[in-house]
Formats: C-alpha cells, structure tokens, sequence
C-alpha cells in the first residue's frame, strides 16, 4: 500500500458535514467544556479573529489539496493536534537547563520557574551522558562542564530539592544511559513521597539518533534496545502519562543534515520504537501515545514551518496505516522544539537574539508542543543568568505580544507553505523507501537459520544502515555541501562571511569552575565509603542476573539505585556482560 496520500474517503476528512462543520462542532465542545483559554484574540488595533481559517463548504468540496490539509484537530492533523490550536493551551516554555553540580543546576530551575517556566529540561555533563562516574579518569576536564553532573539517585535528590516532581513535568535529554538516570528520577520521587503513578515529563531515551549523529552510546544496538523496550513496558504498565522515549532529529540536523533528512531520519527511527513496542507484544494505541519528539527549528522560516507540518501528516498516516492504530492520541505526533544552536556564531553575537527569535516563531507557526530557545552565548559557554532570561523572554514576548496564539495554523492553505509541505513530505517517503529497502537486504539468515534483526523492516532497515554506515555518509555529505555554499558565499551567515564590522564588545560568559570537579568528586568518594557496599554489590549482582533473562530489568536496576550504586557502577557492570559498540569508518 502507498503511503503517499491520505484516503479521501476516509470519514475523518470527508462525509455528510464539511470539514468546516466538524471542526466548528469539536471546538464548540472544547470551548463548552473550558478548554478554551480567557484571553483577548483580537489583533493588536482590536479586530476580532476566527480560532482557525479555511475555505467555504463549497470550495472544500471540490479542492484535491483538503485531505492533505485537514482543519486543526482532524486526521491528518496536518493543521494541528486540537482544534482549538494555541487558544486551548500555549505551549509550554521549556528552557534546557543544567551547568556544574546539582545544588547550582538546582537554583538555575527554580529560577526559570519563578520567571514563567512551564516545564524543566534537564542537561547533562558529558561523563554522565557517557555513563561514567564522575571519579573515572576518563571524565578528567569534564565534570559540570557541559551540564550537569549526576552520579547517583542522591545527585537526583539535590536535583530537584524543593520542586514537587508531582506537580512539575521533567524532560531529561539523555539516550545512552537514559534508563539508570530514569531510575535515579523515580528513586528521588519515591524519596519525595510522590506518586509514581502520576508522574510526568518525557526521557530522551533515542539510541537510534546516538549511532547517526550524537555518537553517545554505551552498548550495542541490541542490548540498548532491550532497555528500552523494557522501558516502554513499565511506564506503559505502572507510569502512564510519562512518555518513555523522545525521538529525536534535533541532533540529527546539528550534525549537518537537511530539513529533509532531519524528518525522514526521525520519523523512521520513530517508526522503528514502534516495530519495537509491537514485537514486546504492546497494543499501539497504548504505547504510541508515550512517544513523542524532538526538532530542531532552523533558519530557513518557511522550510521549518513545512516540516512541522508533514511531520504530523505522515506520522498519522503511518501510525494508522501500517502499524494499525485506531485512536487518534496513538496517531498524534507531539513534539518539543529547540532553537537551531549550530546557527548561532560567536562572531557578533548579540546578533543571535534575532537568530533565536525567528526561529522560535518559526516552530510555533509550526505548531510546536513545547519549546526551548537557545542564549545568545552558547557558541562561547553555558548560558549566563542573563542570556538565559532574555532565551526565555523571547518566547513570553512572542506568547504575549505578537497574536501568533490566536489563530490555530494560520499560514494553512498557504499556495508557498502547502507546496512546501508535500514536497518535503515526498523527501521523506523517497528516504524511508530507501531505509526499508537496506532492511529487507539486511534480513539474510545467520549460520543456525536464524534472521537477523527480524523485529520490522524499518528498524531492521536502521540497524543496518547504522551497521554499514549510511546514515552517517549521508549527513556528512549534506554538512560538506552546506560548507562548501558557505565558503563559496552562495549561503551567507551575518558578521561570518558578510557584514562582518562590528562595534561588540566582549560578552562576559559564565565559567564553571574546576573546584566544581573536585568537589563532586570528592563527595561521591564519601557516599561510596558510607554506603552499605555489600548491598550495592548484591544488588548489580542481581542486575545482571536479570539483564541474562527476558525478565524486565527496571524493577532489578531501581533496587541497585536505591541501594546508590553509581551510574558508572551500573554502566560497567553491563559493559562487561554486553560488550561495546565500534562505529564502522565510512568517508
């Protein structure tokens, strides 16, 4: 079955009442049941705007273009996921936050939240993204400098001191060892009092996107995949409203990849969890729902919009078509957006503030669920307080001031934006043909009959692109390209390769002390002496009896955390039973 179109007849797009009348009868209902928010939705001299705009009955009849379009809140939901748009909820301003220890991470959150933070957005250090301890000589240098560092469920702990991590929803942006530090999340809640049941917030948890493009992994696709298919299973079961897994192309697109490559690459890996969650025997109406994602929102205004919107469009019709989902929450694609960081320069940087806000506005005309908008010293170091609060003003200026949540999809049916949006659409589909096509030539049987990476064609189809290389030889080329434009000056970047005078001064940046480093260090050496060794060794022990069973690993890694073992206790430990991965050189 082709997935390039949307079925006309399908009785969400088409039928006895137009398009109009069905959205107009669902946004009555929301508005009827208090999901539509007490605001002014009149333009800045007064005029009084409609929730959403489209054509009249008699035009929708007849335009090819509607069953691509949609209204807000219909299938495809390339207008959107609610009919209400914007005025039913805003999106939630979530600032990706984390520098030094836990205490001055600890701080930096409550100050985002004191100043209007719907959410918080967890960064981590490099060691902790790699699974190491802070102690380990291989994270020399490194300790608090590009996040935070967490080594154990007390890090955790000082985390989130003070913040009910019931009433709060924490996004953690961490693939490699997603699921101990998940642990060390749920181990803090308990510790709080909290009902696990009722938590929250989205973990990263993409190991897909490591092996593409981040290149921070721990073990062999296999063994992360068991992981996270463990995962998916708990949080189904036992956490429902936290969404395991956010797939993620905003990486993908930093390591050089197109608009293009960005969204087939992600929905594909997306399609993969999917194939996952079905091979554990999961129903897709179920689990679907606690995946969302993770964009990026470049420079290129209308581009961005455009990719936003295929992005639903497909993700619905895929969800539905081949992996038979039959609710629509299953069929949504949600998705959290950053601000492009490799768009920013360290040249004139002041001038990243207007980088960041077209952006932004980039991803809400887009229809984003939630945004974070990068400072303009990230080129030069963490964001300072300062930069931080002018990131977060920027999208209250654009949530307050410029009107763009009045009106649900404003630039749909768009001559420019539609045709914009098919084309990258079709981008997509020519590259998740190609994905599937290196599956099935990956599926040959092993020496005892067995298939190998038998779980879908899509994933089969990643895992072996990963294997050979492909996905990395693609966004390389695409990063040459690119690079070569920029030296040839056919593409240009302000105060870079053009308009480069400048009056600037010197930005003062914040530096994160090394004293930082020897004070972790120092206190993860006194919880390591103090803590009952038997227990924790006990406890790994008992991990990794599980890890050699089908047995789900969470509850056995929850007691080892709780016993505060270590991340890179916990990471070596499996180290030694699954082995490492070696990427494949390919140039």
């Amino acid at each position: 079955m082709s997935n390039s179109a949307v079925d006309p007849s399908d009785s969400t797009t088409a039928g006895a009442r137009s398009g109009r009348e069905a959205w107009q009868a669902r946004f009555d209902a929301a508005k009827a049941s208090g999901r539509v928010r007490d605001a002014d939705f009149t333009t800045l001299s007064g005029t009084e705007l409609e929730p959403a705009y489209g054509p009249s009955p008699e035009v929708e009849a007849v335009d090819e273009r509607m069953p691509r379009i949609g209204w807000p809140g219909a299938f495809p939901f390339t207008r959107g996921l609610y009919p209400t748009g914007y005025r039913g909820r805003t999106w939630t301003i979530r600032q990706f936050a984390g520098f030094g220890n836990a205490q001055q991470t600890n701080e930096r959150y409550k100050m985002i939240l004191a100043r209007g933070g719907g959410g918080l957005s967890v960064a981590f250090d490099m060691p902790t993204l790699m699974g190491r301890d802070s102690d380990e000589e291989e994270s020399l240098g490194e300790v608090g400098h590009c996040g935070v560092a967490i080594d154990s469920a007390s890090d955790m702990d000082i985390l989130f001191s003070d913040i009910d991590l019931s009433d709060v929803t924490t996004s953690m942006t961490i693939s490699g060892p997603a699921v101990p530090v998940f642990c060390m999340y749920l181990v803090a809640a308990e510790r709080q009092g909290v009902d696990l049941g009722k938590l929250n917030g989205t973990l990263q948890t993409d190991i897909f996107k490591e092996y593409i493009a981040q290149k921070e992994w721990i073990f062999p696709p296999e063994p992360h995949l068991r992981l996270i298919g463990d995962l998916m299973e708990y949080t189904s079961r036992d956490i429902p409203a936290y969404k395991p897994l956010s797939v993620s192309g905003y990486h993908i697109r930093e390591a050089g990849a197109t608009a293009g490559q960005e969204l087939a690459f992600t929905l594909a890996d997306g399609f993969g969890y999917v194939e996952l969650g079905l091979s554990r025997g999961l129903d897709v109406d179920v689990f679907a729902p606690g995946l969302s994602f993770f964009f990026d929102s470049h420079l290129d205004f209308f581009e961005e919009i455009a990719k936003f919107r295929a992005a639903r469009r497909i993700w619905a019709r895929w969800v539905r078509d081949e992996y038979g989902a039959t609710s629509e929450k299953a069929q949504w694609l949600r998705f959290h957006t950053q601000t492009a960081g490799v768009s920013l320069t360290a040249q004139q940087p002041l001038n990243n503030v207007v980088r960041t806000a077209v952006e932004a506005l980039a991803a809400v005309l887009g229809g984003t669920n939630s945004l974070h908008t990068n400072a303009l010293d990230e080129t030069l170091a963490l964001p300072s307080e300062q930069s931080a609060e002018v990131a977060l003003r920027t999208q209250q200026v654009l949530m307050e001031e410029t009107g763009v949540a009045n009106v649900a999809d404003p630039l749909g049916g768009s001559w420019f934006i539609e045709e914009l949006t098919d084309k990258i659409e079709a981008q997509a589909e020519e590259i998740f043909d190609t994905i599937r096509a290196m599956g099935v030539q990956g599926r040959e049987p092993d020496a005892d009959g067995n298939i190998k990476h038998a779980i879908g064609p899509m994933t089969s189809g990643i895992l072996r692109g990963i294997e050979d290389g492909w996905f990395q030889s693609e966004i390389a080329e695409s990063a040459y390209q690119y690079q070569q434009a920029l030296e040839r000056r056919e593409k240009k970047v302000v105060g870079v390769n053009c308009h480069t005078e400048s009056v600037a001064n010197e930005l003062e940046i914040l530096r994160v002390s090394h004293e930082v480093e020897r004070d972790q260090v120092k206190v993860l050496g006194d919880r390591k002496a103090q803590r009952d060794a038997g227990r924790v060794l006990a406890a790994l022990d008992h991990m990794v009896a599980v890890s050699k069973t089908d047995e789900n690993m969470i509850p056995a890694m929850l007691d080892a955390v709780r016993a505060e073992a270590t991340l890179g206790e916990i990471c070596q430990v499996l180290r030694n039973e699954w082995g490492k991965h070696i990427e494949p050189p390919r140039f």
